[in-house]
């Protein structure tokens, strides 16, 4: 009943619907939960309690009579006196000529306005009448075909007429558990809240009901998905696995051991897995990775992990490489930098499964690289890759097994809501012997106290990033400000520390030899754009 439309309410016909529409209100459901962006409060005060420049109504008698000034094109400014318990006040309209009729001598009315405590006056916005409301004024955006007054009547009216007709549709276990309105109280006080604590319970009710709802949408799709969607049985060597992880030259944390648990209960499956891995830099995802990749390749299957540049494509296969040696595993790297010959040789090798793992960079997605057992897909610091492109690379393989990883801090609550089409998997706990990260916050007057700081890190022999702020609207404009940081570090430190800087506007050589000079300690000092990557190893 509720998706009836409007023109079911008295004084609506066909242009009044047109006009509402222009809203985006169609259906009395529409107009029910068309609810207002803010509110006025417009009980009444008194003088003494009320704060300079705060929006009040003020109740009184008229002691003067109205008197409307004319100035400049079309501007007018009303003015009158207000008495409440003996204290008078001014009270002026400005450009509101026609509220002179409203106002007579004697009359007791309410003004909602802005008060000048200086001045002693009030800056009138509306005259409420005799009568003081008793709430607070729901305020809507609208347009001029349709005015604040007729909403708030047709909101009321679709209350009275279908009102009973709002059902509830959350169960009740959750309603008491979280202490909810029920919804017909709910969507009411979203427009007539008696008072700021009602209009609070409102909004936590309506905004807990749109999670709800799309949490069940999304948790019905990925049950569909699964029934729909049967992906690899990915039988791993469980004792070469173990063997692996026995060998690997430390131990692994208790995070570590949990989440990969969960990733190879999720290989073994032949439910399709699409899990999201989250770790802070240097919690260890990269074994965690490498060990999933293990596990798909001794199962007779590829592992593919695509990384966003070339300098972290390089340090992951480093990385597979060592903890791989001395086993007999196959790895390469193919990105935009690689060679022709050197290409060609990959993909024949890769199309023929002598591959067991490649890392990559978008070169990985492109057309001719054909993988023949595809089992496993990687994507390190995914939010860096579009929709399009992750797809790409699946559909290298059938249903190839998914791993996202990202070492961008997401609540796990807010993980499950905005990736909840994934399971996920959270690295909580770093290695052993980690130093922990300390962050201050310091003003740009104290930059000097910073350098000196830097000063005695660099002479125990320690480097330093400094990573120079975003400006998205010009990636020059970056490039000038890393420059300008870079010549005040050098007039600072040199030549005593070696500083080097990267930018976008760098080619991928000049950029790789940089990293590999800061990684050697060549340069003790780097300043950046953004191209230095998180999980870049030094």
């Amino acid at each position: 009943m509720l998706n009836q439309p409007l023109t079911v309410l008295k004084g609506v016909g066909e242009k009044r619907a047109q006009d509402l529409a222009s809203l985006g209100i169609e259906t009395i459901e529409d107009l029910l939960k068309y609810y207002p962006f803010r509110y006025e409060d417009i009980q009444e005060r008194q003088l003494a309690e009320i704060q300079d420049q705060e929006k009040v109504t003020i109740k009184g008698i008229v002691v003067s009579p109205p008197v409307v000034n004319r100035f400049g094109y079309k501007k007018s400014r009303l003015q009158f006196r207000m008495m409440q318990d003996h204290d008078v006040f001014n009270v002026s309209f400005f450009n509101q000529p026609y509220l002179k009729d409203k106002v007579e001598v004697s009359e007791e009315i309410a003004v909602y306005g802005k008060w000048d405590a200086k001045r002693k006056g009030l800056t009138g916005m509306k005259i409420l009448g005799s009568k003081s409301a008793e709430d607070f004024a729901p305020i809507y955006h609208v347009n001029k075909a349709v005015r604040q007054s007729v909403l708030i009547e047709l909101i009321k009216q679709a209350f009275l007429d279908f009102g009973d007709q709002i059902t509830e549709i959350l169960p009740l276990s959750l309603i008491e558990k979280y202490r909810l309105l029920d919804r017909k109280s709910a969507m009411f006080a979203m427009h007539f809240p008696k008072d700021p604590q009602e209009s609070h319970q409102a909004k936590r009710r309506v905004i807990f009901e749109e999670f709800f709802l799309f949490q069940m949408q999304i948790q019905g799709l990925k049950r569909s998905e699964k029934a729909e969607k049967n992906g690899l049985a990915i039988d791993y060597d469980v004792q070469r696995l173990k063997e692996f992880t026995r060998k690997l030259p430390f131990e692994l944390t208790n995070a570590q051991k949990r989440v990969t648990n969960e990733i190879c209960h999720d290989l073994k499956s032949p439910q399709h897995m699409q899990r999201l891995l989250q770790g802070d830099v240097g919690s260890g995802k990269t074994v965690v990775a490498a060990i999933a990749l293990y596990a798909t390749m001794t199962a007779g299957f590829q592992g593919a992990l695509m990384v966003p540049t070339e300098i972290l494509a390089q340090q992951h296969l480093e990385s597979l490489n060592q903890l791989f040696d001395p086993l007999e595993v196959t790895t390469a790297l193919l990105t935009g930098s690689t060679k022709p010959k050197e290409r060609r040789v990959i993909l024949e090798q890769l199309a023929a499964g002598e591959i067991d793992i490649i890392v990559g960079t978008h070169a990985l997605i492109q057309e001719g690289v054909d993988f023949a057992h595809l089992g496993l897909v990687i994507t390190d610091e995914q939010h860096r890759f579009g929709v399009n492109q992750r797809k790409v690379l699946r559909e290298k393989g059938y249903l190839p097994d998914v791993l996202f990883m990202t070492a961008t801090p997401i609540p796990r609550t807010l993980a499950i809501t905005a990736y909840g089409e994934m399971d996920v998997s959270v690295i909580d706990e770093m290695p052993a012997g980690r130093i922990p990260v300390e962050t201050r916050w310091v003003r740009p007057p104290q930059f000097e106290s910073i350098l000196e700081w830097a000063q005695k890190e660099l002479a125990q022999g320690h480097q330093m990033y400094v990573i120079c702020p975003l400006i998205e609207e010009s990636e020059m404009l970056d490039v000038k400000n890393a420059t300008e940081i870079y010549e005040q570090l050098q007039s600072y430190f040199s030549p005593t520390y070696q500083v080097g800087m990267l930018h976008g506007k760098m080619k991928n050589q000049e950029k790789d030899t940089i990293m590999e000079a800061f990684k050697e300690n060549q340069l003790q000092i780097l300043v950046s754009t953004t191209v230095i990557e998180v999980g870049v190893n030094v």
